[in-house]
């Protein structure tokens, strides 16, 4: 074993002198650490840099303190109670046993000994510290403490006991409230309590919307997480009027105006983040449904290798973001990703010696050093109005948020023709169908071909959660669904061996050890298929989190001639898997064999 360490020496710097972690690894913890106000061990853990089990033993040695295994841990709800929810949450303590008068705690911080005075105040009893790492440790409180159904459960409980004494008129007139007592309403501590509630666990749970919708006989709260829609609560009927309006004073919205739909925005401050909200209101048959897109600064990643683009597509993005001009177009659904992947190709070449305008509707993240416009139709500030003010501004990389119309089209084509850089999204099914809606349009094939450097499709699916990942025997009706049989090779579905040697690099690994033979004559039927079984962690889902699959189309000689041509779509994607492309069908094959996702949401992502 090595020499104890000096209680003196940070962490970080602790770990790298074991060889642990790598410099590159700490500034990345650090850099988030100054984002986020989170600690540098839980960042390392949070990022899979680190073993937790390594940190707290490197901790244990460092303050000599024993250290605890919470995942080995079941905690008596009893003790739980010995020290309240507030305590236990700011200072990350967590009551494990009670022998005597000694009461052990676990806690993340071992240099916090005022949090043990205070802990012997409230607790009478004498208190023996044991170190358990800050990830398992937050995890651990959430469930003993401020499970969040549990809090907004008791919430509801004090609203509804609270106003037990009212008496309720049948014949529904709350429509008719008057502005005076809406606003006395809306002061009313439950309502603003349960709106708090609701906006700050949404925001823990790693939700992307929260919907607020009003029924005949009941309310209905649901949040949006990982693209799947699920209901949380029920609030009681008689605050509807009240809640409605708290929603729209804080997005400065007028709340006496209910027939029309109305939108806004939100800041507010939950934890140490600063997090926007986009608010949107919407008259239904029974009261104002208010929708709320949650915008995480935080949840930004700008790092597409996170999100499983593969090298070769990664690669063939990047040449095409770093070329001087032309033109780079993502597409893909709503909600797919593709501002996150534009945002992620900007902030590549972001440098200061360019010029980046953008043109967007909404302006979803601000960006330091892009200069960013919101485009507003209403008073004439359209794409292409921003977009011929934009040439006027010596730019070198335009970006534009939509290409809605002829236009918007023709302005961006001569603009990617007359030296500058254009990136614009499109709403098509796949890469070679934007070619040809582009045609369609009325944009000339010669100048649409000269124009495109690369198109990029893409769709997210929802990742297998890690903690319940099993393996399994896929069914006929999966197989038919996929439209392959077990006896379709690889070589079948056309496969390159590039793609199968980079997929074998970046497999899960869980599927690692199933695919040392694996090349373009392996059967279907011989691979690996995952899926979560279901537990805690993924709230009995089996997927937790997202992934990408990217359809990468660059325009190589060959494409540019069939695009002036004017061949359909399925000849251009035939030339275009012939020069290697991955279509996303493809791509979503190589994340299932990898035990990255289910072949089912591939199925339900993709066409075959």
């Amino acid at each position: 074993m090595a020499a104890p360490a000096a209680a003196g020496e940070r962490i970080g710097d602790l770990l790298m002198r074991e060889g642990l972690i790598t410099r590159e690894q700490l500034d990345r913890a650090l850099q988030e650490q100054r984002q986020n106000g989170t600690r540098v061990g839980y960042n390392l853990v949070k990022l899979g840099f680190i073993q937790e089990t390594e940190l707290t033993k490197m901790l244990a040695r460092q303050y000599r303190m024993p250290a605890v295994d919470l995942s080995k841990f079941e905690v008596d709800p009893r003790i739980a109670k010995l020290i309240p929810t507030d305590l236990a949450s700011k200072h990350l303590v967590l009551p494990l046993k009670r022998d005597g008068r000694t009461l052990t705690v676990a806690m993340a911080d071992p240099t916090n000994l005022g949090v043990i005075d205070d802990l012997k105040f409230i607790t009478r009893y004498d208190i023996f510290p044991v170190i358990a790492g800050e990830y398992t440790l937050r995890n651990a409180i959430e469930k003993y403490y401020e499970s969040s159904d549990m809090q907004m459960q008791t919430l509801l409980k004090d609203i509804e006991s609270e106003s037990d004494g009212d008496v309720e008129v049948v014949e529904d007139k709350e429509e008719e409230m008057s502005a005076a007592a809406l606003a006395s309403a809306v002061d009313d501590a439950p309502v603003v309590k349960l709106i708090n509630a609701i906006l700050s666990d949404a925001v823990k749970r790693g939700a992307s919307d929260i919907h607020f919708e009003c029924f005949e006989h009941e309310l209905r709260v649901r949040y949006r997480v990982d693209g799947a829609l699920s209901e949380v609560m029920k609030p009681p009927m008689k605050l509807k009027a009240a809640l409605i309006s708290r929603f729209k004073i804080m997005a400065q919205l007028n709340i006496a105006e209910r027939r029309v739909p109305q939108d806004g925005r939100i800041k507010l401050k939950v934890g140490n983040k600063v997090i926007d909200y986009r608010v949107s209101t919407l008259p239904t048959l029974f009261g104002e449904k208010v929708v709320l897109r949650i915008l995480d600064k935080g949840n930004l990643t700008l790092d597409l290798e996170k999100f499983g683009i593969e090298p070769a597509a990664e690669q063939a993005l990047m040449e095409a973001v770093m070329n001087p001009y032309g033109m780079v177009l993502v597409t893909g659904p709503t909600g797919s990703g593709k501002t996150t992947t534009l945002y992620s190709a900007l902030s590549k070449v972001n440098t200061i010696d360019v010029n980046i305008m953008t043109a967007e509707d909404p302006v979803e993240f601000n960006l330091y050093g892009i200069n960013q416009v919101l485009v507003r139709t209403e008073i004439g500030m359209t794409f292409a109005a921003a977009l011929k003010a934009f040439l006027r501004q010596d730019p070198n990389i335009i970006m534009l948020g939509e290409i809605r119309d002829l236009e918007t089209g023709g302005i961006a084509i001569k603009a990617a023709l007359t030296g500058h850089l254009v990136l614009s999204t499109l709403h098509t099914n796949s890469a070679p169908e934007t070619v040809t809606r582009l045609l369609d349009m009325g944009l000339e094939p010669f100048n649409v071909a000269s124009a495109l450097n690369l198109i990029l499709a893409q769709r997210l699916v929802r990742r297998i959660c890690g903690a319940c990942k099993v393996k399994y025997e896929v069914s006929k009706e999966e197989y038919a669904a996929a439209k392959v049989t077990p006896q379709t090779t690889l070589r079948e579905l056309r496969f390159t061996p590039r793609a199968l040697s980079d997929a074998k690099l970046k497999a899960s690994k869980e599927a690692a050890p199933f695919l040392g033979g694996l090349n373009l004559d392996t059967k279907i039927g011989e691979l690996p298929f995952f899926k979560g079984t279901g537990c805690d962690q993924c709230g009995g889902t089996g997927l937790k989190g997202r992934q990408g699959l990217y359809e990468v189309m660059t325009m190589t000689p060959a494409i540019r001639k069939l695009v002036i041509m004017n061949v359909g779509a399925a000849e251009i994607k035939d030339g275009a898997v012939e020069e290697g492309m991955l279509t996303l069908r493809m791509d979503g094959w190589l994340k299932v064999l990898k035990g990255i996702t289910t072949l089912e949401q591939v199925i339900r992502e993709t066409s075959a």
